[in-house]
Formats: structure tokens, C-alpha cells, sequence
């Protein structure tokens, strides 16, 4: 599943709710059908009828929430997709999900850790790594830009490994 986005609250009385979208533009949410809300634990279908953005917030209605107090239920609730309804990356281009978890090794074979995270920091995307702990040492946690060529030298997601011209100090 791909987190899109939250259920942030509850819009008017006919069931619509309020949708905190991480999604660039916001309302780029909307364009993904079914949404998968997950409820107790478990990842339940939703089909979207309809959605805008609205001022700040983008609002949307989900079939079977037809009133306030279905959509109040759904409040906090993430949001996600399955993977087989993204479209394919570009040459060149990758999707977080995609990186998350790769293992980073610097071009002198230096193993640096594992990617947990991006950070958007407006010049350029971060990469947050963590080194494994060892007996008796605390794990370490490396931020890297997100530079292709120049620092991310090659990513190949069928082996999980991302290659980085970085200095195992930094």
C-alpha cells in the first residue's frame, strides 16, 4: 500500500470528509480510485464519487458514507493506494515508496545503511539512513541528498541497493 494522505475531519452533513492529502498538488489525491482506509488494523475499499479542493483542504465523498455520522468514524483514518495503480515511474524518476528500505553503499563499498525515510527540503530531496546498531554502539543516522549523479550514483531496486558518492563521516 502507498499512504496518500489522512481523513482529517468531516465536511457538512451529507457524509463528505475533509482529506489531509500528501499528494503534490493536494488535490492530486483524488485522481486515485478506490481509496483503501484502514480501520481496526485492516485496510477496508473505498470507491471515490467525488472530491474538490476546498480553500485550504481538500474535501471528497466516499461511496457507503452517506451522512456526518459515518464520515466522523472515519476521522483519522489513512489513506493509501495499491501500488499497481501508480503509474510507471519515468527513466530516471522513483517513487519514495520505491526507495524506502534500499540499502546504500558509498562507491568505495562502504555500506552505510538502510534508507527509512525522505525529507523535501525544497532544493533538493533527503535521504534518511540508518546504519544498523552494533553491540554496544548507538545506530547511526545519516542524512544524504537526493542528488542524482552527482551524490546517488546508481539505484537498482531489483537488487535493493542505491550507490552514493558520500563520505562514511559525514
Amino acid at each position: 500500500m502507498i499512504l496518500l494522505g489522512k481523513v482529517s475531519g468531516v465536511f457538512g452533513v451529507k457524509g463528505w470528509v475533509k482529506v489531509h492529502s500528501d499528494t503534490e498538488p493536494r488535490e492530486n489525491i483524488l485522481t486515485y480510485s478506490p481509496w483503501y482506509l484502514q480501520r481496526q488494523g485492516q485496510w477496508q475499499e473505498y470507491r471515490l464519487l467525488a472530491g474538490k479542493r476546498q480553500g485550504k483542504t481538500v474535501i471528497a465523498q466516499l461511496e457507503h458514507v452517506s451522512d456526518r455520522d459515518v464520515a466522523v468514524e472515519l476521522r483519522d483514518t489513512r489513506i493509501a493506494i495499491r501500488r499497481s495503480q501508480l503509474p510507471s515511474a519515468e527513466e530516471g524518476n522513483y517513487y519514495w515508496s520505491d526507495l524506502v528500505g534500499l540499502q546504500v553503499v558509498t562507491t568505495t563499498g562502504i555500506e552505510l545503511g538502510q534508507i527509512d525515510a525522505l525529507m523535501e527540503t525544497g532544493a533538493n530531496d533527503v535521504l534518511v539512513v540508518h546504519e544498523k546498531a552494533d553491540a554496544g554502539h548507538k545506530p547511526v543516522e545519516r542524512l544524504i541528498p537526493f542528488i542524482q549523479d552527482a551524490v546517488v550514483k546508481s539505484i537498482d531496486l531489483s537488487s535493493g541497493e542505491m550507490i552514493v558518492d558520500w563520505d562514511p563521516d559525514f
